[in-house]
C-alpha cells in the first residue's frame, strides 16, 4: 500500500494552477478512504489470484489452461457446439489473435475444428469435436468442485446472494451490454 500513500502525498503537494492563468484547474483525485482501500485491495486480490488458482487446478487435473477450458466449455454450451471466432472471442473475453493461437492448439489435440462459415465467407467457425466434448465432460466435475471450494463454500447463502447482486451491479457499470448477465 506504500505506492498508494506516496501517490496521495504527491497529489496533496501538487500545486493547482491559477484558474486566472487560462484553462480550468484539474479536479482533485477522489482518493479512496481506508475502508474503500481495504475493500479494493481484497477485491483486487481475488481478481488477480482466483484465475491462477483455477488455472493451477485445471493444469494439474486435466492438462489444460483455464482459458482453454473457457473456450471449450463456451463451445459446449453453444448451439451445435459451434460459434464464429469473433463471437467466441467476445464471450471468452479475448482478442482474436490470442483466441486463434489457443484454438490452433486445441485443434492439434483434436478437441476443436475450424471451418469457413458457409453463410459468411469472411468468418471462421470454431466447433467442439466429440473428443473435445468428452474432455469438457471429464474436466467439468473437478473444475466445478474447485470453484465451489474457492468461491461458494466459504460463504453463507445470504453472502452468495449479496455477491451475485454486487457482481451484477459492478458488471453493469463495466459493461452495460454484457451478455453473461442475461
Amino acid at each position: 500500500m506504500g505506492w498508494y500513500n506516496r501517490a496521495m502525498e504527491t497529489s496533496a503537494n501538487t500545486k493547482v494552477p491559477d484558474p486566472g492563468a487560462g484553462g480550468s484547474p484539474p479536479s482533485a483525485p477522489r482518493w479512496l478512504n481506508e475502508e474503500e482501500r481495504a475493500t479494493w485491495f481484497a477485491f483486487a486480490s481475488v481478481l488477480l489470484r482466483l484465475p491462477g488458482a483455477l488455472d493451477a487446478q485445471l493444469q494439474h487435473q486435466a492438462g489444460i489452461s483455464h482459458f482453454d477450458y473457457i473456450v471449450m466449455s463456451t463451445l459446449s454450451e453453444s448451439p451445435g457446439r459451434t460459434l464464429r471466432m469473433g463471437s467466441l472471442a467476445v464471450m471468452a473475453e479475448s482478442g482474436l489473435p490470442r483466441l486463434s493461437q489457443v484454438v490452433g492448439r486445441l485443434e492439434k489435440r483434436g478437441w476443436v475444428t475450424r471451418t469457413a462459415d458457409p453463410t459468411d465467407g469472411r468468418s471462421t467457425l470454431a466447433s467442439l469435436t466429440d473428443e473435445g466434448w468428452e474432455k469438457v465432460v471429464e474436466t467439468a466435475p473437478g473444475h466445478v468442485e474447485e470453484v465451489r471450494r474457492l468461491v461458494f463454500d466459504p460463504l453463507t447463502k445470504a453472502q452468495l446472494k449479496r455477491l451475485n447482486e454486487l457482481s451484477r451491479r459492478i458488471m453493469i457499470t463495466v459493461d452495460p451490454e454484457d451478455r453473461c448477465l442475461r
